[in-house]
């Protein structure tokens, strides 16, 4: 006798052995992470797109100033500072970047679905006033 292939039991493996399974697992984790310190991320990347230059540097000086007169958004959107035989070199964040990741977050790069399409307008339309008058003569037949 041959068993027919719906007869056969399969044992269902586990889901995590998929494999996706883990690469979501991982980005669910960073999901919750971020959701838990969304707060801090958000104030990170207003302070980085805020921060200017003169915050770090005295320009009639050129030179940096001391480490207390710098406030903590202006050090947070410090990327590098390189010391040289030339001086101090302190490269800042891209500043467009982050203020595209503010405006993306916040919903003012979103583009409203309506924008394409055209808008209803009412139109009125008005004939020219009637000035001359006809009259038929009853007498004048073919």
């Amino acid at each position: 006798m041959s068993r027919k292939k719906e007869d056969k039991i399969k044992p269902i493996p586990p889901v995590g052995r998929f494999g996706g399974a883990r690469l979501l697992q991982r980005r669910i984790g960073r999901s919750e992470t971020l959701a838990q310190n969304k707060e801090a991320v958000a104030t990170e990347l207003i302070a980085m797109g805020t921060a200017r230059i003169t915050d770090i540097i005295d320009l009639h000086s050129g030179q940096v100033k001391p480490l207390e007169d710098i406030p903590d958004e202006a050090l947070a959107s410090i990327k590098k500072v390189t010391v040289g035989q030339h001086g101090t070199t302190i490269e800042m964040f891209d500043k467009v970047s982050v203020l595209r990741v503010l405006a993306k977050a916040s919903g003012l790069l979103d583009v409203e679905k309506n924008v394409d399409k055209p808008s209803i307008v009412g139109i009125n339309m008005k004939g020219p006033d009637i000035t001359t008058t006809y009259e038929a003569d009853d007498d004048d037949r073919y």
